[in-house]
């Protein structure tokens, strides 16, 4: 089973960055679509964006395109999510897991413990 290990969060004033990082465990990874969720306090978690298992291919949720992009590397085994013009409401646990493709991010696996992302205004 591929572990998964989130990283890069923190707290940032709006209009700010960050780039998340998701390692895995396991030569499966570079066979995987990867997929971006978050979850803020008292809500459900909900998907942010997927990439194909070649990188060639991603989604996004439409909360957040055209400021956050996901890619990966799959030397590294790692899938990363860029986040530019960040907002309040972009505040929350953010989590990977593999999904069944970039076109139904339907997640597959157990969750890590996520990262914390955490916007002031």
């Amino acid at each position: 089973q591929v572990q998964l290990v989130e990283s890069g969060g923190g707290l940032v004033q709006a209009g700010g960055s960050l780039r998340l990082s998701c390692v895995a465990s396991g030569r499966a990874f570079s066979s995987m679509a990867m997929g971006w969720y978050r979850q803020a306090p008292g809500k459900e978690r909900l998907f942010v964006a997927a990439i194909s298992w070649s990188g060639s291919s991603t989604s996004y949720a439409d909360s957040v395109k055209g400021r956050f992009t996901i890619s990966r590397d799959n030397a590294k085994n790692t899938v990363y999510l860029q986040m530019n013009s960040l907002k309040p409401e972009d505040t929350a646990i953010y989590y990977c897991n593999a999904v069944v493709s970039e076109a139904r991010v339907i997640p597959k696996g157990g969750w890590g413990q996520g990262t914390q992302v955490t916007v002031s205004s």
